[in-house]
Parts: structure tokens; C-alpha cells; sequence
């Protein structure tokens, strides 16, 4: 008997009414001749205004092309220039996966990124035990932070359909829009050095078709439309979600439906020391801590170490360099008589010298740490909103300021005039060295200005709400703190074996030097203290971070800040009661190394404590936990499992 095989049936691409079928290229995703209605754009009405008070229509006119590779074709869709949004049905998601895979699919994604991924929460007893599903990608929000954070531009607010769209060819790979969503959109690839996010699927829209994760979903969770139309067959079109941080840090363009009852508390199956708790009053879920990890103290000195390890840098040099410059030039103004003296002696020439390194090579490590470190010069892009470009500008005009004031100040510098033999005042008019000495001042006085806007910008980086452990006062309080404390140091340390050489005393300069270090030191204190006090109640995820600072890293918080106040009863005793012998220059030795020490391990501990808003996880994907674990044991080395080293 011969079987007949058939072909399977092909289907010629159709296009969406009003786009011409003579395409340069198929990239206006092809439409089947049988494509099912549900994968269909259906919004017959929609209204005029959200629930933010923003209008959901973004344009008057029909919107331009959005060029998808190369095409001009703009849909007719009636609706194209309103704003777009994803419902998710809590009720309906049986955690298949369908979505992220569909997505992974169609955007061509590595085993170690998803745009859109699914994650857990659950709690109660058996039997009365309760999952729930969450299935999140970006929210295109009304006041997208990623966009405003990014320093390069790669973000665009688009008219058409309210989409935000990266552009990962822009995008040099600092990561800060990873740092400022709330729900972990952004997904910065370390192997490629750049982040990409979810786009909407436009190519699709633009022909009438949801996107892919919402046609692929086999429960009927995910649907998308006009925000604020409730979709077929729902009851809610809600903003909060068990695991879903506070709507009002973006204002999301996402929509809830969870009518199923929920325990009064439930947990991540992840690794997070998060859980959440519903408040009585709301009846939303806020975040709380988790304490799966017990209480128990421990040091992991091992695991300061970060991929943030250039950031650590570049933070203490920059702050250091400021104090260091600040404190010679202010002395100089201000007639202050041990930093004058040093203000209108050589060495001063060397102390900008070493300012200008320390600000050198925090701009390395800056760069270092960015995924694509040649485009580093795409970092002024975004001045108009960025924190990121104006830290940046304000940083390399400072070292432009500062190289020229010292550069101006060469010319009456006694070790210039040794070394050239020609720069003496039978040669160079002393007229000259009086411009030129006001000259360095306004370069100066600049210098100042720009450092002070550098350092300002630097502290509003770390003022995230997506990351509640630095969005606190305490950051201002650290980084003041640093620029007294090390800027100090900076001095002393090149200042006093010059006073010593020539024979004058040291100790009025160390005593100033000891009592601004102390002046640091508390300020430091203080603002630890108010954050302790702060985060212990707080009910989000800077409590979290708190208790991992108490428990995973409770031995070293508490040496580092007993470090802390023997410093600071160390610098005030030797800026009373020691001189300038070598009993004393050892102790201050020590005690430098000390503040060094303390102010490095402080500082990596700002960078690993912080627990971000991010959504609930896997118990396997998306799972720092198994991430590390996987690392550890080797799995890491096979691609599927969809880890990777860390670096980027």
C-alpha cells in the first residue's frame, strides 16, 4: 500500500489592510491567511485619559515610520498613536514558560537572557497552599526611569503605540537603566557588553498582531491593547500585584487581574531574602524580610568583591581628589596659616599633580567597567536628564580646570625654576607670575565648582527608588564624609615629609589634618546610624538589605565600624597631644593605612548590600542563589543553563 504524504500547507504572508504588498523586505512581520483572533489588535473604544492623569492618546497626527529594518510602511491602525499595555491575569498563568520562550524565540535570545520571564510567589499550609504565577516584561512605562537615566540616549519614548524602545548599538554598556527599573527590564549582556529589553513587538503591532508572548500564551494570562480597556472576559484592571514594586516610582503601562484569595503573607521561591506582607489597610502587598537565612553572624570577606569593584574605585578617588584639591585651594583663599603654608609652597604644586591621578584613574576604572569601554565618550549624550552624563562632565572638568590651574602655576613653582634654571623673576616679569598666579585662581575657583556639581550628581546616582538601600541621606553623608576624610589624607600624606625636608614643624598641619579626618569619620557615623534607624522598620527592600548587613555580612559591619571609632579617638588624639617625631609619624602611618582599610571595605559593602526592586524569580532561572551555585560546581560552562561569567 503507498502512503500519500502531503506537504504541509504553506502560508503566503498577507498583509494587514492599507500596507502595500510590494515590500522591500518582509521585515512588517508576515500575517498567516488564517491567524487567529485572538492574536489580533481589538480596541474599538478607548478612552481619552489614564488613570495617572496622562492622556493615552500621545499624538494628534498618524505618527511617522518606525523603520523596521528599512521599511516605510506606517499601519493604518486607528489606534497606533495611543498608549499601549500588557493585562496580565494572575488567575489564568500556569508557569508553562509558553511566553518567555516565545519571546526568546522571536528576538533570536541567548540562553542567558529573556526580555519577558515568569516568576513565584507563594505561601500558606498544606493543604491550603497557594502559588501564583507572574509573568513580567517591560512596562513601557508614562515616566520611564531607564530613559531618563540613561547617559547615552539609547532610550526613546515613542508616540507610536507608547512604546520605549533601546537601542542596544547606542548603549555602551554601564548598566545603569538596570539599575533604576523596578522590575528588571533591562537585561544587560555581559557577553555582549550592552543591554536590550523588550520592544513591544512594534513589527507585529504594526500589523495588527499582539505581541508574541500574548499570542503564545496557552492560559489565556497575557493580553495587550489600549491601556486601561479591560479585556474580554476580566473583572480587574488593577496596578498592584503580590511581588510587583510600588507603581508610582514609573507608572507603569501594565494591568492586573487577581481575584483568587491570597495567604497574608507570601514568599519568593528564590533566593531573595524578600517576602511580602498585605497590608490591612490597602490590601496590597508590601515587601518585607525574609529571615531564610537565619541570624547568624558571618564575615564572607570574599564576597565584597564585586563587578561594581571600578565603581568602588572611582567613587574614593574622585572624593578624595575633591577634598585633597579643595582643602589646598580654600587654605590658599582663606588664609587658613598651616594650608596656606602649604598652599604657597611647592609641594602644593604636587598635591593638584596627585588630585589630577586620583581623578585619572577613577575615570579608568569608570570606563573599565563599561561593557563597551571605547564608546566611553557616548556618556554626555543624555545631559538633559541623565545623573550619569552630569557626574561625568562634571568630573572631566574638573581635571580640565585643575590641570590648567596647575599648569598656570608652574611658572612661580621654586622646583620648576631649579629644574628649568631659566624661570626666575630676572626673567619672567613678576607682573607675569601675577597674572598667572590669578589665572590658576580662576581655574581654581572653576575647578571647584565643577567638582562640586561632579560630586553632587555622583550622590543623585545612588538616589534610586528602585534601590531603597542607597535612596537615603546616608549616601550624602558617606561621600561628604570621604571627600574630608581621604582628602585629608591626601594632604598630610604629601605635605608633611615637605615641611619635615625643609625643617619646618608638621604638627599644626596634622593637627587640621586629624580634626577634618574626624569631622569626616562622624559624618560617616552619623549617617549610618540614621540609616540603621531608618531601614530597621522600613517596610521595603532596604530592610532586606539591612539584614543581610546584620547577618551574611554582620562580622564585618561590625568590625568596620568599630574600625570607624577607633579612627576617629586615633586622629583626634594625635591632633592634640602628638608632634612631628617618629614615634608619632608611625602612628599616623597606622592609622591612615587603617582609614584606608575601613574606607574600601565600607564602600564595597554599599555596593553588595543593595537588594533592588526587581521581581520574584524561579527557583532555577533568574536566581542569584543557583546562579553562583551553578558557578561553583562548573555547571556554568554548558551555555544552556543560561549562565555566565561575571563580567561585562
Amino acid at each position: 500500500m503507498t502512503v500519500q504524504i502531503s506537504k504541509p500547507e504553506m502560508y503566503e504572508p498577507t498583509l494587514y489592510k492599507g500596507i502595500v504588498k510590494n515590500k522591500p523586505t518582509l521585515s512588517l512581520f508576515p500575517v498567516r491567511d488564517n491567524e487567529p483572533e485572538y492574536a489580533k489588535l481589538n480596541d474599538p473604544v478607548t478612552q481619552d485619559v489614564n488613570r495617572y492623569g496622562n492622556s493615552i492618546v500621545l499624538a494628534s497626527d498618524g505618527g511617522v515610520s518606525l523603520k523596521i529594518n528599512g521599511v516605510d510602511e506606517i499601519s493604518p491602525n486607528p489606534n497606533r498613536m495611543k498608549q499601549h499595555a500588557f493585562h496580565f491575569t494572575a488567575d489564568n498563568c500556569i508557569g508553562c514558560h509558553a511566553c518567555e520562550s516565545a519571546c526568546s524565540e522571536k528576538n533570536d535570545m541567548p540562553a542567558h537572557l529573556s526580555f519577558r520571564s515568569v516568576g513565584y510567589v507563594e505561601g500558606g499550609t498544606y493543604p491550603d497552599y497557594t502559588r501564583m504565577n507572574i509573568s513580567m516584561a517591560c512596562n513601557h512605562c508614562d515616566d520611564p526611569v531607564c530613559l531618563k537615566g540613561c547617559p547615552t540616549r539609547a532610550y526613546t519614548k515613542h508616540a507610536e503605540y507608547g512604546a520605549v524602545i533601546q537601542d542596544p548599538d547606542i548603549c555602551f554598556g554601564c548598566g545603569y537603566c538596570t539599575w533604576v527599573c523596578p522590575y528588571n527590564a533591562p537585561q544587560l549582556d555581559p557577553v555582549k557588553g550592552q543591554v536590550e529589553k523588550c520592544n513591544m513587538c512594534v513589527d507585529r503591532l504594526e500589523v495588527g498582531l499582539k505581541p508574541a508572548c500574548v499570542t503564545a500564551c496557552v492560559g489565556n494570562a497575557l493580553d495587550f491593547g489600549v491601556v486601561e480597556n479591560m479585556p474580554d472576559n476580566r473583572e480587574q484592571i488593577e496596578t498592584h500585584l503580590p511581588g510587583f514594586p510600588d507603581p508610582s516610582i514609573t507608572k507603569p503601562n501594565i494591568r492586573f487581574q487577581q481575584t483568587k484569595t491570597m495567604p497574608h503573607e507570601v514568599t519568593r521561591t528564590d533566593s531573595a531574602q524578600v517576602k511580602y506582607k498585605r497590608d490591612e489597610k490597602t490590601g496590597y502587598y508590601k515587601p518585607a524580610v525574609d529571615q531564610k537565612d537565619g541570624k547568624k553572624k558571618s564575615w564572607n570577606i570574599a564576597r565584597l568583591s564585586s563587578r561594581e569593584n571600578p565603581l568602588v574605585v572611582f567613587t574614593l578617588a574622585a572624593q578624595a581628589a575633591a577634598g585633597a584639591f579643595g582643602l589646598v585651594t580654600l587654605g590658599k583663599w582663606f588664609g587658613v596659616e598651616s594650608l596656606a603654608a602649604v598652599a604657597q609652597s611647592p609641594v602644593a604644586t604636587l598635591i593638584v599633580f596627585a588630585s589630577l591621578g586620583l581623578i585619572a584613574l577613577g575615570l579608568f576604572m569608570s570606563t573599565i567597567h563599561l561593557g563597551k569601554p571605547l564608546r566611553f565618550y557616548r556618556g554626555f549624550n543624555n545631559l538633559r536628564h541623565s545623573p550619569v552624563s552630569r557626574e561625568g562632565l562634571g568630573v572631566a572638568l574638573f581635571m580640565t580646570f585643575a590641570g590648567i590651574s596647575w599648569l598656570a602655576n608652574l611658572p612661580a613653582n621654586t622646583w620648576v625654576q631649579m629644574l628649568v634654571g631659566h624661570l626666575s623673576t630676572e626673567h619672567v616679569p613678576i607682573a607675569w607670575l601675577a597674572i598667572a598666579n590669578s589665572v590658576a585662581d580662576i581655574f581654581a575657583g572653576l575647578a571647584l565648582l565643577s567638582i562640586s556639581v561632579g560630586l553632587y550628581y555622583m550622590y543623585r546616582c545612588y538616589r534610586i527608588k528602585a534601590r531603597p538601600f542607597w535612596d537615603h541621606k546616608q549616601t550624602a553623608f558617606t561621600f561628604v564624609g570621604t571627600v574630608l576624610n581621604l582628602g585629608s589624607a591626601v594632604v598630610g600624606v604629601f605635605a608633611v615629609p615637605y615641611l619635615l625636608f625643609t625643617g619646618a614643624s608638621a604638627t599644626p598641619l596634622l593637627s587640621l589634618i586629624g580634626v577634618s579626618m574626624a569631622i569626616g569619620i562622624a559624618l560617616e557615623a552619623v549617617g549610618l546610624y540614621l540609616h540603621a534607624h531608618d531601614l530597621e522598620e522600613a517596610e521595603h527592600e532596604g530592610a532586606v538589605s539591612f539584614y543581610i548587613q546584620l547577618t551574611t555580612f554582620g562580622k564585618t559591619y561590625i568590625a568596620r565600624n568599630s574600625m570607624m571609632a577607633l579612627n576617629t579617638v586615633a586622629v583626634l588624639l594625635l591632633a592634640f597631644f602628638a608632634g612631628d617625631d617618629a614615634m608619632s609619624l608611625a602612628a599616623w602611618v597606622a592609622v591612615l593605612l587603617s582609614v584606608l582599610v575601613t574606607s574600601l571595605v565600607g564602600r564595597a559593602l554599599f555596593y553588595v548590600l543593595v537588594v533592588p526592586t526587581t521581581m520574584p524569580g524561579a527557583f532555577f532561572w533568574k536566581n542569584k542563589a543557583f546562579e553562583q551555585h551553578a558557578r561553583d560546581i562548573g555547571l556554568a560552562d554548558m551555555p544552556q543553563v543560561g549562565v555566565v561569567p561575571l563580567r561585562h
